[in-house]
């Protein structure tokens, strides 16, 4: 079944991350219904990826931003970090851990909403769940969920393989709530 309520994204997630914070868990259910759709993230193997990428992404929907400082990021110009001060204000925020001036700009365009001037706006509901799904869609990310290629998922949202043991277990515990 990939038609859910809302009511039974909650229970899915639920089951992935039992012990996530009930507004982001709600937040994101209330909007799986329409972004699955939108965005095409709509079988079973899509979905799971999916919402295996965002279960670690978001440290089991325990937060939509990111705990280090961003200072790490500063200067990084393949994150379009060019001005002083972009690597606190562009870190990761929403459910999928939008990260850097230039994937900050593109949400701006493509929802015609200034998260460069606004960059915590990533990090709250309903936008993190939109963005999320934008992302997955923009960065072709279907694609390695049609092959159940996680690894491919992983390299594409991280830049590397950081925490792939994390999203291999969501995944596997993603497959088995949506069963």
């Amino acid at each position: 079944m990939t038609d859910r309520t809302p009511e039974q994204w909650e229970a899915v997630l639920r089951k992935i991350a039992p012990h996530g914070k009930a507004e982001i868990i709600e937040g994101f259910a209330a909007e799986l219904p329409r972004l699955t759709k939108k965005y095409h993230i709509d079988t079973p193997l899509r979905q799971a990826h999916f919402l295996a990428q965002v279960a670690h992404e978001s440290d089991h929907f325990q937060t939509m931003e990111e705990y280090a400082s961003g200072a790490a990021y500063e200067g990084r110009k393949d994150l379009g970090n060019v001005v002083k001060g972009d690597g606190r204000r562009f870190k990761g925020r929403g459910l999928i851990q939008l990260t850097g001036r230039y994937n900050y700009t593109g949400a701006s365009k493509a929802f015609d909403h200034d998260f460069v001037s606004h960059p915590q706006d990533a990090g709250k509901m309903p936008w993190a769940a939109e963005i999320a799904a934008w992302y997955w869609s923009t960065h072709k990310l279907n694609r390695h969920a049609d092959k159940d290629d996680v690894r491919g998922a992983t390299k594409a949202i991280n830049g590397g393989l950081n925490g792939l043991g994390s999203r291999i277990a969501y995944l596997d515990r993603a497959k088995s709530a949506l069963a």
